[in-house]
């Protein structure tokens, strides 16, 4: 008898909202915000990123078929989170502000995100 795995969520380090940079595959270079995120299969869908073609049938009597776009979902290891002020990707670290606050920061601009 086979048991049966529940999803894990995973923590990933991109939210929705933050800009990031796409490091690996077809859209290498891109930038982009995060529209989405599915920390069950630790995917993320970006503005503009992994753009997609889909032919929608028409639903009615008379109506012309359509060529759908929409952005499939990538990897969250395939991206890093991109500082727009001094326009380089950093990994991120996470550190306590003064208040005791913890947050994300890029290790190499130490801008802090959240």
């Amino acid at each position: 008898m086979s048991k049966k795995k529940s999803p894990q969520r995973y923590k990933m380090h991109v939210k929705k909202g933050d800009t990031i940079q796409v490091i690996s595959g077809r859209d290498k270079g891109k930038v982009g915000e995060v529209i989405k995120t599915m920390p069950q299969t630790s995917q993320i869908v970006v503005q503009g990123v992994n753009v997609r073609t889909k032919h929608v049938k028409p639903q009615q009597e008379g109506e012309s078929g359509q060529i759908a776009t929409f952005e499939a979902p990538i990897h969250s290891s395939n991206v890093m989170l991109y500082s727009t002020k001094e326009q380089v990707a950093s990994r991120i670290s996470y550190t306590f502000t003064e208040e005791g606050k913890k947050v994300r920061m890029l290790k190499k601009t130490g801008e802090v995100i959240d």
